[in-house]
């Protein structure tokens, strides 16, 4: 398994599973087209790429577009087309953002339900669909795994549960979104779905209507429910969380308000459920060090 993006949160925990080979992006750069040529050149039949590598800046896409493009969109087609040239098995991860998610729906979204003349409401969003369909259709064995909300929770980390240990021990109250609400998934989990997912011969995930499978940890929260539990899990009290509207939190991209991802894709392609989100935070905040990503 060739693991691109690996200096990312998921990309390092794949990068540790057995027999793995991980590309930061000082070994590859996916959005230069000759480079992945170059490096991909050795690829055999029975290789799979999975492709982490992403531009996850999701207020500065909405200013660096041109950025976002190449390793969202033009990244995705290069790999797809290494793999495509040497019967290999891409699996490229996305995103909820693909989603708009008005704040009316309050149903999980399956694969099917994107429609096909969406336009996502983020620079973000809009070049992960792009990259999702330039990868497609330069490798139509691509499968494509959306997912949301990743953390690791690891001390010193900068995703949102590592922002909220620290913030705890910062603050005496904090204000967090209550009107955004997802499903938050623990990077450890999302690993070793994935690592499950590349060892399913690529025939059987060919099968999947479109290719698309959602992977998250089981449930829905708001991010205010999620600081609430980290604050809770930490020893601390949750009522120093206080909840706010998105209005009173103004950002360059708009957060779609209900991005739930629905796991009966995953489930119906044959593969393991994450478990549900709690426990998992709970893992999360206690463990000493980031478990290996292992299929077992």
């Amino acid at each position: 398994m060739i693991v691109t993006g690996a200096g990312g949160q998921v990309g390092r925990l794949l990068t540790a599973a057995p027999g793995a080979i991980g590309l930061g992006r000082t070994d590859l750069d996916i959005s230069d087209a000759d480079a992945v040529t170059r490096v991909l050149a050795d690829l055999g039949p029975q290789d799979v790429v999975v492709n982490c590598a992403a531009y996850t800046a999701v207020d500065a896409a909405e200013s660096d577009v041109a950025a976002a493009e190449a390793i969202n969109v033009a990244g995705p087609a290069a790999l797809a087309g290494a793999t495509a040239a040497a019967g290999a098995w891409l699996i490229h991860l996305s995103t909820d953002y693909v989603f708009s998610g008005a704040p009316t729906r309050d149903r999980p979204f399956e694969p099917a339900d994107l429609d096909p003349d969406a336009i996502p409401a983020t620079v973000y969003g809009r070049t992960k669909l792009a990259g999702e369909r330039a990868a497609r259709s330069a490798d139509p064995r691509t499968t494509i795994v959306r997912t949301a909300w990743v953390y690791t929770g690891a001390v010193g980390g900068s995703d949102f549960v590592s922002t909220m240990r620290r913030l705890e021990t910062e603050r005496d109250t904090i204000g967090v979104v209550d009107d955004q609400i997802g499903s938050p998934t623990y990077a450890v989990d999302l690993a070793a779905a994935l690592v499950q997912l590349a060892q399913t011969p690529p025939e059987h995930m060919s099968r999947v209507e479109g290719a698309v499978v959602h992977a998250t940890n089981a449930g829905r929260c708001s991010w205010f429910d999620l600081a609430q539990a980290v604050f809770a899990g930490v020893g601390a009290d949750p009522e120093r969380v206080r909840p706010v509207t998105t209005a009173e939190f103004p950002r360059p991209a708009p957060r779609p308000a209900y991005s739930v991802l629905s796991g009966v894709s995953w489930a119906d392609a044959g593969l393991r459920p994450l478990r549900e989100w709690r426990p998992a935070l709970d893992m999360a905040l206690h463990a000493r060090s980031l478990p290996l990503p292992r299929d077992s």
